[in-house]
């Protein structure tokens, strides 16, 4: 099978003219960055719409065509907008929400709530009303606590709520440990080894107002190994024999989760749709055999993988300094004007990254560089190490791609910094789909007022 899918740290339209070593003038989809900054501001972020609905479509095609009626639902954490709803929308994808916030940005998109899933490990008694208030498709159930606040809720509402049971599969993903969701000891999901797992299951059955549709996991993020996938597949279809060998009945869904990975720099390759599917595919229809199993309707929740590779952030360099080091080397420091504000994941969980000279070309030599945001901590560090040009100056931009998943929707506004905005490009065309913030905003939620007893 050809596999034309993208799988370098770039998104499809992106390109460098005068290309050498160090990149060039840069443009993404017709629109170079240096136009893009001097309309837009920076840093931005820089979504590239063509490339979003290639991989969309991308992953929608492998499942099809692996499972007939498999359903795909985009990790909305990763990144979401109203417009990123509705593209969703148009491309006849299921949508998957950790909050009420992002349900509400579903809603204002108006997407169809029988494609909307609910995750999250601690769901309040509110959430849980307004989603089931709203007819969301479908709730994964994480804990016990929940279990029993789902139920209730439904039962007041006079309903029957479809949900899932997110599983914990003991699975290794060699992986960092905070984007590593599928071992024992972590705060998601009930543990099959422990027997939580059958515990919640007849719990879901002993309840009226749920109906219990399939099981789900998530093994974490960032995830290279195929096997991992299949080794939680061939643990949650034991799940699905054991609950067909106790109550006489298959359980028709499963869902296999996300956390496939991608490039963030030029070394790593992106998973593609077409190696990863078939492969869990052919673990699960096996398993099943043996089990005598009907194929289960296979869902996934790839997030990253779609919007990671399909943005850019421009930031533009403030100033730039040399220090000496111990070992009689020295390293330039390159100062950006955005930082841990915009990305916090290289500080969160040391995540790599690549950055190019994105405003022209340079035939200067490459020197050891590290580059900084403007935040008032030693740990602003969005790249610890690169080799970029000794010529690099104030006022030159630089462009660090596969920013899409979790840039922005884990920005936020520390040293009272506005978030940048999104621009999506198309065809020599930008547009602002989240507007950059402001001053106003960041003082909209200050209150001057009299102290008064409370009630």
């Amino acid at each position: 099978m050809t596999d034309n899918y993208p799988t370098s740290l770039f998104s499809a339209n992106l390109k460098f003219s005068n290309q050498n070593q160090h990149g060039g003038e840069l443009s993404i989809a017709g629109c170079s960055a240096s136009k893009i900054v001097k309309e837009f501001g920076s840093p931005v972020f820089v979504l590239d719409e063509e490339d979003f609905y290639l991989r969309t479509k991308a992953w929608k095609a492998a499942l099809e065509k692996s499972f007939a009626g498999g359903q795909l639902y985009y990790a909305a954490k990763s990144f979401i907008c109203v417009e990123v709803a509705k593209w969703l929308k148009e491309l006849k994808v299921g949508l998957d929400v950790c909050t009420q916030g992002e349900l509400a940005v579903a809603l204002a998109a108006d997407f169809p709530t029988s494609d909307i899933e609910f995750h999250g490990n601690n769901k309040s008694e509110s959430e849980i009303e307004f989603a089931i208030k709203s007819s969301v498709g479908t709730i994964v159930i994480d804990s016990f606590d929940e279990l029993a606040r789902v139920a209730r809720v439904a039962k007041n509402q006079g309903k029957v709520q479809k949900v899932y049971l997110r599983l914990t599969p003991g699975v290794d993903t060699q992986t960092h440990q905070f984007i590593s969701t599928a071992h024992e000891d972590v705060k998601f999901g009930f543990s099959i080894a422990a027997g939580d797992a059958q515990i919640a299951i007849d719990k879901c059955m002993a309840e009226g107002s749920i109906n219990l549709a399939g099981v789900h996991c998530h093994i974490g993020s960032q995830i290279f190994q195929v096997d991992s996938f299949q080794l939680a597949a061939t643990r949650l279809i034991a799940v699905l024999a054991s609950y067909r060998d106790k109550y006489g009945k298959e359980l028709p869904e499963l869902n296999i989760g996300g956390g496939y990975a991608i490039a963030y720099t030029e070394n790593e390759t992106a998973i593609s749709p077409n190696e990863v599917i078939p492969a869990i595919a052919a673990v699960i229809k096996s398993e099943c055999e043996k089990a005598k199993l009907a194929i289960p309707k296979i869902s996934i929740e790839p997030g990253r993988a779609i919007v990671g590779p399909t943005t850019t952030t421009i930031y533009q360099v403030g100033t730039t300094k040399s220090v000496k080091l111990e070992n009689g080397l020295s390293r330039r420091y390159i100062s950006v004007d955005g930082g841990m504000s915009d990305n916090i994941r290289p500080a969160l969980y040391e995540a790599n990254y690549c950055a190019f000279l994105a405003n022209r070309s340079s035939s200067e030599k490459s020197i050891s560089s590290r580059v900084v945001g403007k935040h008032c901590e030693s740990g602003d560090i969005l790249i610890s190490e690169i080799e970029l040009p000794a010529d690099i100056a104030p006022g030159d931009l630089l462009a660090i791609p596969a920013t899409g998943a979790y840039g922005r929707s884990m920005a936020s506004n520390y040293n009272h910094m506005p978030r940048p905005s999104v621009i999506a490009v198309k065809a020599g065309q930008g547009r602002e789909i989240l507007r950059r913030e402001n001053e106003a905003d960041l003082l909209s939620l200050d209150v001057t007022q009299a102290p008064r007893p409370l009630s």
